[in-house]
């Protein structure tokens, strides 16, 4: 399968008593896609996936696929650091219709590389459902490796990587990598930190997996379009008009600003699970100047 253009890493709203609050989740996708996303990512990280019990993270999904209903792409957050359990969540995504499924490195175990490829390859080889991988390091304590990378792509089924390591010379070695092989059309590479997107994509991305999407949808749209079609002119104007944004809305860790900054746009979000709690009052300020400068409150 090929990943190319904007996902937006969604949140999961939850009501004031803290239960899925599917209304506005369902809302939120329509909004999305209102904006020309070219897919949508249920279940998450950024949907706060790691507070979910299976039940939940079963709902959210099949919510995602009914209401998308084709379309834009579908793609169901599936990892754990169990591969059993990653397994049995790709499995359901299968069955519920989800185009593809986003799995993020087995967090806290700090799989060798091997094991990283037998972790994916075992997932693939069991569930016929597209992969992404998902590496994000600072967050996981586990780094796919440029060579671990080239080795997901030569397995039948795993398309994809999103790469948040911070590196674009790791793009570039990744990218230059799959060229040796001639994998570079086969295995795409996706831009999972929204202030790298452009750099990423000068070096061979094909998109982004993004959190501040959901705040902001329509310019990092624009962007990624933008750089598809070789207009790097336009694509720059738009980077430097989101980057403060962007980064108000990592100020904290995520999805903690980005849920506060719908909140504050009258989107539905609701509250943070614990441990995961409200902004301090400085870091709010920051969020609140951001969006208002942007013109989004």
């Amino acid at each position: 399968m090929n990943f190319e253009g904007t996902y937006v890493a969604m949140v999961t709203p939850f009501t004031k008593e803290g239960t899925f609050d599917e209304e506005g989740f369902r809302s939120n996708i329509n909004y999305l896609i209102d904006q020309g996303v070219n897919g949508l990512v249920g279940a998450g990280t950024t949907g706060e996936s790691a507070t979910m019990n299976h039940k939940e993270h079963h709902k959210v999904i099949d919510v995602l696929v009914d209401e998308v209903d084709g379309r834009v792409e579908t793609i169901a957050g599936t990892g754990s650091n169990s591969t059993s359990e990653a397994l049995s969540l790709t499995k359901f995504a299968y069955d519920a219709g989800a185009d593809a499924a986003l799995l993020i490195t087995p967090y806290y175990n700090k799989p060798q590389q091997h094991a990283l490829v037998k972790h994916y390859g075992s997932i693939a080889e069991a569930c016929d459902l597209p992969i992404i991988a998902y590496n994000v390091p600072s967050r996981t304590g586990c780094d796919i490796s440029v060579e671990t990378a080239v080795e997901l792509a030569k397995i039948d089924g795993i398309d994809a990587i999103k790469e948040a390591s911070g590196s674009v010379d790791k793009i570039s070695d990744i990218y230059k990598a799959l060229s040796r092989e001639g994998l570079e059309d086969d295995f795409n590479i996706l831009s999972g930190e929204d202030s790298l997107t452009l750099p990423i994509m000068a070096v061979g991305g094909t998109g982004v997996i993004s959190a501040s999407a959901n705040i902001d949808a329509k310019r990092m749209v624009l962007m990624v379009d933008s750089i598809l079609n070789d207009d790097y002119t336009r694509a720059l104007e738009l980077h430097y008009e989101m980057l403060d944004l962007i980064r108000a809305l990592f100020v904290e860790t995520n999805p903690v600003p980005v849920k506060t900054a719908m909140n504050l746009m009258g989107l539905p979000s609701g509250p943070l699970r614990e441990p995961l709690c409200d902004m301090n009052d400085d870091t709010l300020e920051i969020l609140k100047k951001a969006l208002k400068d942007s013109n989004l409150i």
